[in-house]
């Protein structure tokens, strides 16, 4: 079972990708809020399944404890909305899901935490694909990007903003990642940044049930997936007002259809991801964490989307380096 749902997981996240992709328009300013507005329906109305259906617990100090790591994952996938108008999705994904590495070096300087040989490969991987990939874009000759882009009857400027928007997507993405280790932590969790660099163990016991939440991460894993999408179903609420009624903008099915399955992917994917990682993570995470892979794919057949050989090579790099550290992560069970 725990393939299937892996499977899944790949498949939907990488649909995702795809149809974020087709519905982030060049020319729409809003494409970006219009995401968040489609992600957060979708994520709402699964998160009311799980309250009423499946009677997950949820309380508002739940949704206020997982809210740091919520609001880092929610802001890296508005900036990585953004910069689908500007970036082709073959050179976007793979940087985005760069983000283990990131989160991998912050546990070794921030929690002192020890990389081992294979996770320092697959770190170092992952650094020389991403960097190499950003001088192959920037330094590629205009002449061969247009060429290349004809197939796919787009263009996109060469610009610093264009490969910026998806390494600050897998920078916040790998901070959600960090502090998400913090609170659902629930031996040991660092409580620096509130009570002045002590640490607290499970015997530990707060007056304030928050506190409690907060300082000794005592939040379950269910709980915390539905505190994050409560929390981007209240973005989500927040753009449609300012894409609606603020910037009176409207809605198109042809042009919008795309966002609302671009939504309904990702919220399947992750939650196939929940209970594949639960079954079995030392396989489950080597085949979900290669849906960057099937993302370049889908970009080369639907999108007509072409790369030059400097660009493939950098991507290998980079998911050679994804999916070594996703193994890593599967065999230790620290998934």
């Amino acid at each position: 079972m725990w393939l299937i749902l892996s499977l899944i997981a790949l498949l939907f996240w990488s649909g995702s990708d795809l149809f974020s992709k087709i519905g982030s328009k060049p020319d729409d300013k809003l494409s970006h809020w219009k995401m968040v507005m489609m992600v957060g329906l979708v994520m709402g109305l699964h998160a009311m399944f799980e309250i009423f259906v499946s009677k997950t617990p949820i309380s508002l100090d739940a949704i206020i404890t997982y809210l740091p790591a919520s609001l880092l994952y929610i802001f890296s996938m508005i900036l990585g909305y953004v910069g689908l108008r500007y970036i082709e999705l073959s050179i976007s994904s793979p940087i985005c899901n760069s983000s283990g590495a990131i989160s991998a070096i912050l546990c070794f300087f921030v929690l002192g935490q020890r990389l081992e040989p294979m996770q320092a490969v697959a770190v170092i991987l992952i650094c020389i694909g991403v960097i190499s990939l950003g001088i192959a874009e920037y330094t590629e000759d205009d002449e061969k990007r247009r060429l290349r882009q004809s197939t796919a009857n787009v263009k996109y400027s060469k610009s610093v903003l264009a490969i910026l928007l998806p390494v600050l997507y897998c920078l916040l993405d790998a901070a959600g990642t960090f502090v998400d280790s913090i609170i659902l932590d629930t031996d040991v969790a660092v409580t620096g940044s509130f009570v002045g660099g002590v640490f607290c163990d499970t015997g530990a016991v707060y007056p304030s049930r928050f506190l409690n939440l907060l300082l000794c991460g005592r939040l379950e894993e269910s709980t915390a997936n539905v505190a994050y999408e409560l929390t981007f179903l209240f973005m989500g609420i927040i753009a449609a007002i300012y894409v609606l009624i603020i910037k009176r903008d409207r809605l198109t099915v042809k042009r919008d259809t795309p966002k609302l399955i671009g939504g309904v992917c990702e919220t399947i994917g992750q939650f196939a991801y929940v209970f594949a990682i639960a079954a079995y993570p030392i396989g489950a995470a080597p085949v979900i964490s290669a849906y960057c892979i099937a993302s370049v794919i889908w970009s080369s057949i639907f999108l007509k989307e072409k790369l030059s050989a400097k660009h493939y090579f950098s991507i290998i790099i980079a998911i050679v380096g994804i999916v070594l550290l996703a193994l890593y992560e599967g065999l230790s069970g620290d998934v």
